[in-house]
């Protein structure tokens, strides 16, 4: 029986997570990137979430199998104690239990942070479609999330239009006196060096 490790990705995972991702964005609707980054933006990407996220992987031995991270819902203040979540398994290992095993230690973590609502922006099929499956909907409404909001054919990709649903997950107390959101690298201890706090870092949201 396989033996997995969850572990922090960091930058000098790009490659191999960017191969998983690569599939993704080729070959599925699941990402509405129409090409892959390059192995240096990626990294910047990782280094961009590691500020204040989590952004986790799982391993088989020496193999990264997934990836999976946060990032706030929305910049502003206000909006601190939410956050949206995004997930990725190699296409060849999927339905192992390896995304539930993973997106449950993502949300472990955010709540320990203190957040209290997370979100899943989805593309949705109607119908057959050659890119895209209902996987997606169903692994996270299997997970407690509720689908919350529709944008009716917001996204193109392959000739073809896309709607994207919301979906919300409720992990925290809503109380009036919350306590402040604790970013990750404190809550772990990790220590995030200067050149990793980047900004300006566009086209994150991998979806």
């Amino acid at each position: 029986m396989a033996e997995y490790t969850i572990r922090t990705a960091t930058p000098a995972d790009a490659a191999e997570l960017l191969e998983i991702y690569r599939w993704y964005v080729e070959n599925t609707a699941v990402s509405f990137e129409h090409s892959a980054p390059s192995v240096e933006e990626f990294a910047a990407r990782i280094r961009y979430y590691r500020r204040r996220y989590p952004y986790l992987c799982l391993t088989d031995g020496e193999e990264v199998v997934g990836f999976a991270f946060a990032h706030a819902f929305r910049e502003r203040a206000a909006y601190d104690y939410s956050a949206e979540t995004t997930i990725y398994l190699r296409h060849d290992r999927r339905h192992e239990g390896c995304g539930t095993m993973l997106y449950n230690a993502l949300i472990g973590e955010l709540a320990r942070m203190g957040i209290t609502n997370v979100y899943a922006c989805i593309a949705q099929p109607e119908g057959e479609d050659p890119y895209l499956t209902d996987a997606s909907p169903r692994f996270h409404e299997k997970l407690g999330f509720s689908t919350c909001g529709t944008f009716f054919n917001c996204g193109r990709k392959f000739g073809r239009w896309y709607t994207m649903i919301w979906m919300e997950k409720i992990i925290g107390e809503f109380r009036d006196d919350p306590a402040p959101l604790i970013a990750y690298p404190e809550l772990t201890g990790e220590r995030i060096e200067e050149n990793d706090a980047v900004s300006g870092v566009f086209g994150i949201a991998e979806h």
